[in-house]
């Protein structure tokens, strides 16, 4: 088993976060430019190079930064660009586009899964990263549908939501990442316990 502390772990585990976040952001461009909006697609965002989907303030300098606080790493990879006027379907369309995403997640962890079924390999450095495959794009499926703008889980909500829900999400959204951080340590001590019984029993039916 390797060990996180190690260069070699750390490696596989920036890697396999890198590339998760590639399918991620990528198919939120294509479900978007299916649906009507070429804006990412000519941006270059149909692309799995995680260099791509990268944002060096978001995804490297702001989990640097919470790591040297002593908080809990948080990352965000640069934001798929959307026009939401031109997305067929108007809100369901817009889910749809949030959803994309996360579902991809699930689904690169529910591939993991079946390889990890199939190889039959309960150790190993295979076993090791297969594993850690299947619990980052858990946790990234979990994490991303949190129905707080501007996460993705919240472009569901949005959809089915009562009008003053839709009016308090947008002044949300409109306020930026900051409030949403800010909003996710206030409610951790509720959110913890919701995000961990959700992973767990992705975990549960997915892992050996």
């Amino acid at each position: 088993m390797f060990e996180f502390s190690s260069l070699l772990g750390i490696g596989i585990f920036v890697g396999i976060l890198f590339v998760s976040i590639a399918f991620h952001e990528t198919m939120h461009a294509y479900v978007a430019y299916k649906l009507g909006d070429d804006l990412a697609h000519s941006r270059g965002r149909i692309n799995l190079n995680p260099l791509k989907h990268i944002d060096p303030i978001l995804t490297i300098g702001l989990p640097v930064f919470m790591l040297l606080l002593g908080l809990p790493p948080i990352l965000a990879a640069k934001p798929v660009p959307i026009n939401p006027n031109r997305v067929s379907g108007d809100e369901l369309g817009m889910a749809a586009v949030g959803f994309a995403g996360p579902f991809t997640n699930l689904v690169l962890a529910a591939i993991g899964s079946v390889v990890l079924h199939a190889l039959s390999m309960p150790v190993g450095l295979v076993s090791d990263i297969l594993r850690l495959f299947v619990q980052l794009n858990v946790a990234l499926f979990v994490f991303n549908m949190l129905p707080l703008p501007p996460l993705d889980g919240s472009r569901v909500l949005y959809a089915v939501a009562p009008a003053p829900v839709q009016e308090l999400m947008d002044r949300l959204e409109r306020m930026g990442l900051s409030i949403t951080l800010l909003m996710l340590f206030l409610l951790l001590p509720v959110l913890s316990p919701i995000l961990v019984a959700g992973n767990n029993y992705i975990l549960s039916i997915l892992l050996p």
